[in-house]
């Protein structure tokens, strides 16, 4: 069989449900606070997808879905632009604190 027949099983599919409305109003509010956002949905395995919002201000945050189709469809139920993937201009839009540079500098001199 060649890669990507329909007739071949990958893996169990089941229906999602739909987003949890904790998730959506999340995003809402995070959305407002900032002025816009726009979001980038990330696969992390049996944990499920991280939504990470960039704000229009340039302040990120994240929410925590159960998987990528619910993530996707929190994003569309709160009127957040979902991205393909890390492009230059998103990324040169963030603009992390102090604080978290400060916590990022105390993991790596832990280890």
């Amino acid at each position: 069989m060649t890669d990507g027949s329909d007739t071949t099983l990958t893996a169990d599919q089941t229906v999602p449900g739909p987003a949890p409305s904790g998730v959506v109003a999340g995003i809402k509010s995070f959305a407002a606070e900032h002025g816009g956002a726009r979001a980038v949905i990330e696969y992390v395995g049996k944990r499920g997808a991280r939504i990470v919002l960039v704000g229009s201000d340039g302040a990120w945050g994240d929410q925590f879905a159960e998987d990528t189709v619910q993530a996707r469809e929190a994003c569309a139920q709160a009127g957040v632009a979902v991205e393909n993937a890390w492009e230059r201009e998103l990324m040169d839009q963030m603009r992390p604190s102090n604080d978290l540079w400060r916590s990022m500098a105390r993991r790596t001199m832990a280890r």
